[in-house]
């Protein structure tokens, strides 16, 4: 083995090591899809998304090259290593890598000129205490998708206001209401919040500690903490109610959050641009370009 000294590249990624913090982004990289796909000199735009955008399959429109599209979401998809920023429309977009139209088509080339103008962001990750706390955010939108009606899924997880994980996705069956929605989200988001409670727990040698999960729906949350069952929720499968039993057994504490502070709103969503930037500072992403000195 050789000792090469402080990481400051590693696949892509490139690492800045500060004194009490680190900085990671892809700025090379996102120049390099840039200006293989022609977008070099493309303007820059405020956000990836138009707000309220809502995509489906399109069987009628005219069809693009199917190849060229698997391989900019591709891209974009190896992107969101430190761009959690761009995980939602770049899920969204990969849904319909099948047979995509030129709808979907401008919706790519939104994303890319949203880079074009946020190429230097990146995460930045602070040096906190010695005792670490872990809390996440679970959010979701109802019925999303026009296609199947299925819901889109977000959850941001921090070590210490530092977002460590998150992902964006396509709940896996149709929900009832913004509740069950929630609901099936959160479940999700437990599966995580055990994993790194426990992660973390080998790495510190520490006993586990609750871990915190906000959510902005108070009916979910009543139904995570009310073991009865009633009309409203006697539908809802099995194994989504496996997040009651870590809130019975002291593993996950639930708590309210104001949507306005919900950190994974961008994760279900599209943003408005002002609305965007703060979601996006609250996510940990910088313009890291201003941040090296």
């Amino acid at each position: 083995m050789s000792d090469l000294g402080r990481l400051s590249y590693y696949l892509g990624i490139e690492v800045k090591q500060q004194k009490g913090r680190i900085l990671l982004k892809q700025s090379d990289y996102a120049k390099r899809i840039m200006s293989e796909f022609g977008m070099a000199d493309c303007n820059a735009t405020k956000y990836p998304m138009e707000p309220k955008t809502q995509l489906h399959k399109d069987l009628e429109g005219a069809l693009v090259d199917a190849t060229e599209y698997r391989r900019i979401v591709g891209c974009l998809r190896y992107l969101l290593h430190t761009r959690p920023d761009l995980s939602y429309v770049v899920g969204m977009a990969s849904r319909y890598m099948e047979k995509p139209t030129i709808m979907h088509y401008k919706v790519i080339k939104q994303i890319l000129r949203y880079l074009r103008g946020t190429i230097h962001f990146g995460l930045v990750y602070v040096k906190g205490s010695q005792e670490v706390s872990i809390f996440g955010y679970s959010d979701s939108d109802l019925a999303g998708d026009l296609d199947g009606r299925k819901s889109t899924s977000g959850m941001a997880f921090y070590f210490n206001e530092s977002l460590v994980s998150w992902n964006s996705q396509k709940q896996k069956t149709v929900a009832l209401s913004s509740c069950e929605a929630e609901f099936i989200e959160s479940t999700a988001a437990a599966c995580q919040a055990l994993w790194l409670r426990n992660l973390v727990s080998e790495l510190t040698g520490v006993k586990p500690k609750p871990v915190t999960l906000f959510v902005d729906n108070k009916s979910a949350i009543a139904l995570m903490k009310n073991p009865v069952f009633h009309g409203r929720s006697k539908h809802i499968d099995t194994r989504f109610h496996f997040i009651r039993e870590c809130v019975e057994k002291g593993h996950i504490t639930v708590e309210y959050v104001n949507t306005g502070e919900q950190r994974a709103d961008a994760l279900t969503k599209a943003l408005t641009g002002v609305k965007l930037a703060a979601m996006r500072q609250l996510l940990g992403v910088r313009d890291l370009e201003s941040s090296q000195d």
